[in-house]
């Protein structure tokens, strides 16, 4: 029996990245995914491509930040497939490198729409169904940030160190509920949020040294995403307030390696350089 056999996903920002290679995971164990973005085009596509592939799958346009569009979304994904077991908030956007006074209050504005009150309405939706029924898993996207401060990234980083805290706190908040609230820093993951990179002007060469970060510990998507199907199983089921770091010492260490190995014999690298955008704020 597959590992989400008959259960229901419901995945924020899952049109591409990350939260698209969920979703493929997810329903290559079973799930039912309802996916959210909020350009329908890519979303579209999304869905098209998994039920292709004989999948169950619908999409539902949705701006994590308006609390009216989150609440459409547990209610059509309940009428779709009669039940919702899983909740995974991933969307997320960055802001431009550089000193935070130099990025404008909108940029920060749209940050905190996404990251945190997207977060906050994610979890408010799911956790009213799931304590309702008395059971489900809801699982936050961590990043860098959540446990340290990281000049130059500032906004970013204090949001994860925000959907961090919150996750603690609702998970002791509703211990025994029978609900799992739980977390996963996914680490370096390869998508263009992580390639694609907008700087303040004065701060593109800064950005660089990126480039090797990536080769020594960057993942394809499908990667961590296989570690949030196995927190949406029942593997989990009695671990409440779970906190999960994906880039643990043996996967630093076992980076270095690799790139050791890959300089002493000379391959080329097979992950990709970032590409920096100048920008004014």
């Amino acid at each position: 029996m597959k590992l989400l056999e008959g259960k229901t996903a419901v995945i924020t920002g899952s049109s591409r990245g990350l939260g698209f290679a969920i979703a493929k995971a997810f329903v290559g164990q079973g799930a039912n995914v309802i996916l959210a973005a909020r350009t329908e085009e890519t979303l579209n596509s999304a869905v098209a491509e998994l039920r292709d592939q004989g999948y169950k799958a619908k999409g539902f346009v949705c701006d994590t930040a308006k609390l009216e569009d989150v609440e459409r979304l547990v209610q059509g994904a309940v009428v779709t497939f009669g039940r919702l077991d899983i909740w995974v908030n991933n969307a997320g956007i960055g802001a431009p490198y550089g000193l935070t006074m130099s990025i404008s209050p909108e940029r920060i504005r749209k940050l905190v729409d996404t990251n945190i009150l997207g977060v906050y309405y994610g979890s408010h939706v799911a956790m009213r169904q799931f304590l309702a029924q008395g059971s489900g898993k809801l699982i936050n996207l961590l990043g860098r940030g959540d446990s340290t401060p990281v000049p130059y990234q500032n906004p970013y980083a204090s949001s994860k160190a925000w959907v961090k805290s919150f996750t603690q706190a609702l998970a002791k908040e509703y211990a025994g509920s029978g609900v799992q609230v739980m977390a996963i820093n996914p680490g370096l993951v390869i998508t263009e949020m992580l390639t694609q990179v907008d700087a303040i002007d004065g701060f593109q060469e800064k950005v660089l040294p990126l480039n090797t970060v990536i080769r020594l510990w960057g993942n394809m998507p499908e990667v961590p995403a296989q570690k949030v199907v196995w927190m949406s199983s029942s593997a989990t089921d009695r671990k409440n307030g779970l906190m999960v770091n994906f880039l643990s010492f043996d996967r630093l260490m076992a980076g270095v390696g690799k790139e050791l190995w890959r300089y002493i014999t000379r391959v080329p690298s097979s992950k990709p350089s970032i590409q920096v955008r100048v920008t004014d704020g």
